[in-house]
């Protein structure tokens, strides 16, 4: 799968707006193809990897919101 190989040696990094050892951290990661973004809670569980034109137009909504 395409996603798997894109996650091979990922450098992950805690989003800022996750809470300090609470329930809500997120991690993403740039891959080649796009965003990855996973549950920092569980680093071998799935990822999600998103194209950078998708993850742009997800950041610029929150920044709205």
């Amino acid at each position: 799968m395409a996603n798997d190989i894109a996650l091979q040696g990922a450098q992950w990094r805690k989003s800022s707006r996750s809470n300090a050892g609470g329930a809500q951290c997120v991690e993403i990661a740039d891959v080649g193809i796009g965003a990855a973004v996973r549950d920092s809670k569980n680093a071998s569980g799935p990822a999600s990897v998103f194209p950078p034109s998708a993850f742009g137009s997800f950041l610029a909504g929150l920044k709205r919101d």
